[in-house]
């Protein structure tokens, strides 16, 4: 299988904060339409692919398009920003980065903090924290506000690029897995059941898109495609490590919001075999994906599980990715849909 590598760079490059994923939503829009047999947009900016099957199931996969970034919070007198931040980071990784800041129109900004050289002694041991941060736009005040003003969305810039067997580029999280659920649905032929493809908003601050998503579309099975953490790297002992790249997709057993349908979990495993797909089970102690929408927010809940790509360097601007676990989590999502009705699920019975 060879990966379009120019639709992943576009998708991954391109900006759509949490609740400002319109640039993102119009590509994916741009390159399902012709997929699909329906394709609608929710209220809170989800896009709901359609293919219709034999039967009358439900399936829903979920991949989310935000990435996490910030919020214009204040200006300052000369023109500096100060943000708030949407989704999880670790305060380090902002040293020396530029980001792009979404105002009348995208201005490049830098992440500017105190120089070492005037720190003291105390400071120079100090963790740093996000409010040691500021935007430097390199303009007066008069100039910033001509185009900026507090509550526009601010994204990160960095392109992607291949390194040996990886991409490498901001929002790998989780654009890689819009990537994949696109050209899942470009392969896909035929499913025995409905399939819903759901790209979804605003997971980075709290999985908003999914459950709103999966209470409207009341799956019978589901599916999470996101990132997880491959902490294979020098210092990380085994058990540490989560998953490692090139050691296949990731099939989730539990994460801090989800413990995976062991039904559902049996079916990825055998499906994984029986094709000669490449895998490596999942445990993720911390961490929650749009699996927990899909698997509770339906009235009757989902059989639920999710495909998690392996990521090294996860919540930075330097996200890697093994295009070889890309493509086997391309034709695992496909294999299942195609096999859900192979199986013999045992729904529980009532008493």
């Amino acid at each position: 299988m060879a990966l379009n590598i120019p639709l992943l760079k576009e998708i991954c490059e391109t900006a759509g904060a949490p609740g400002f994923e319109q640039r993102i939503r119009e590509i994916v829009l741009r390159e399902v339409r012709p997929l699909a047999d329906e394709v609608s947009v929710d209220n809170m900016g989800n896009v709901t692919v359609l293919k219709k099957g034999k039967e009358r199931k439900r399936v829903m996969i979920a991949a989310h398009m935000d990435e996490i970034g910030f919020m214009v919070t204040h200006i300052d007198d000369n023109g500096f920003l100060r943000f708030h931040t949407l989704g999880g980071f670790d305060p380090k990784t902002l040293t020396a980065q530029r980001v792009i800041v979404h105002g009348k129109k995208d201005l490049i900004g830098v992440m500017g903090s105190k120089p070492i050289h005037i720190m003291s002694a105390e400071e120079r041991n100090k963790v740093p924290q996000i409010h040691d941060y500021f935007i430097d736009l390199g303009m007066p005040k008069s100039e910033v506000v001509k185009y900026i003003k507090v509550g526009d969305p601010i994204t990160r810039q960095r392109e992607l690029i291949q390194m040996g067997d990886c991409v490498n580029c901001k929002s790998i999280d989780n654009r890689v897995s819009v990537f994949i659920l696109i050209e899942t649905l470009r392969i896909l032929k035929k499913s025995p059941y409905d399939v819903y493809a759901v790209f979804t908003v605003q997971e980075e601050v709290g999985i908003r898109g999914a459950n709103v998503a999966a209470h409207m579309i009341e799956p019978d099975f589901g599916f999470g495609l996101d990132t997880t953490i491959a902490f294979d790297v020098p210092g990380s002992q085994p058990h540490e490590r989560v998953t490692s790249l090139g050691g296949g997709a990731g099939i989730k057993i539990m994460d801090s919001s989800t413990i995976c349908d062991y039904r559902m979990v049996n079916f990825m495993k055998a499906t994984a075999d029986k094709y000669k797909i490449k895998w490596q089970p999942e445990i993720l102690q911390a961490g929650g994906t749009d699996t927990a929408g899909i698997q509770r927010m339906g009235k009757s809940g989902s059989i639920a599980g999710a495909i998690s790509i392996p990521t090294r360097h996860i919540h930075q601007v330097i996200e890697m990715a093994n295009t070889k676990d890309i493509e086997a989590c391309i034709k695992l999502l496909t294999s299942c849909l195609q096999d859900l009705n192979k199986f013999k699920w045992d729904f529980p019975s009532g008493n």
